[in-house]
């Protein structure tokens, strides 16, 4: 099969738009992946590969295979082509239309994260990664956050999408969720360090907005509110570094009482 070469082509037309239209990402239930990294530890965690355009030159062809086991549809196109449809300066061989999860919203879930209102897509993605790496049950997302599938986000989440539950949900669904679990939220003016909370127990941590902190709504759900303490003339850490900070710490904690 020749390589295809031209931007008008019907598929590379849709790949594109997957990229830069957050409405048919949604509509469709379809994200893009780019790099034989993000596809192969989508593979690995069971992810559903759709339809994929690889350079015949710059291939993994195990990656290929793995697809092509998967009955995915695959096409040879040229360099410009991937250039075109991918969201990097530097584009990979291969880039992969994959299914978005529909993970269930487990009752079972007692290490809970709630995003309120993040909008920086790098940061959403950096957070998500880190809350998977720190053993954390869910990620749910409250009104006002970025688009989780954005190309950013899902880049800097290095495969949390498929790795680790993300929901979307209303303030009213969230309270409702986390009903048995202790709720606190991370302020840079909160009395209590995020040290002396028991994170043993089942919590839910709110995050807030990179600009305004927390909502009115995460201030009225929230029981306990923790803060990290700082040197003097530091004013706040970045929301991404924030949750890393909390998260390993809860995870310190349940793993030093030896808790699964």
């Amino acid at each position: 099969m020749a390589p295809i070469s031209s931007t008008q082509n019907k598929r590379v037309r849709y790949i594109k738009s997957l990229q830069t239209k957050a409405r048919l990402r949604r509509g469709e239930r379809k994200l893009v992946l780019e790099g034989n990294r993000l596809i192969a530890d989508a593979l690995t965690s069971g992810g559903k590969p759709e339809l994929a355009l690889y350079s015949a030159e710059r291939a993994d062809y195990e990656i290929i295979a793995q697809l092509q086991n998967r009955s995915c549809d695959l096409l040879p196109a040229q360099d410009e082509i991937l250039g075109f449809v991918s969201d990097t300066q530097q584009p990979s061989g291969i880039i992969a239309v994959f299914a978005i999860p529909r993970p269930p919203l487990s009752t079972e879930a007692t290490r809970v994260l709630i995003l309120d209102a993040i909008r920086e897509p790098g940061n959403l993605g950096t957070i998500l990664r880190t809350a998977a790496a720190a053993g954390g049950d869910l990620a749910i997302l409250t009104p006002g956050c970025a688009d989780p599938y954005n190309p950013k986000t899902v880049r800097a989440a290095m495969g949390a999408h498929f790795r680790f539950p993300i929901v979307e949900a209303s303030w009213a669904e969230i309270a409702s969720f986390c009903q048995d679990l202790t709720i606190c939220a991370a302020s840079a003016d909160a009395p209590q360090a995020y040290s002396a909370i028991d994170w043993r127990s089942a919590w839910a941590l709110i995050l807030g907005n990179e600009a305004r902190g927390i909502s009115r709504e995460a201030r009225q759900l929230a029981q306990a509110h923790v803060s990290i303490p700082m040197a003097a003339a530091t004013e706040s850490l970045n929301v991404a570094s924030a949750a890393a900070v909390i998260l390993f710490e809860a995870q310190r904690q349940r793993l030093s009482s030896g808790s699964v």
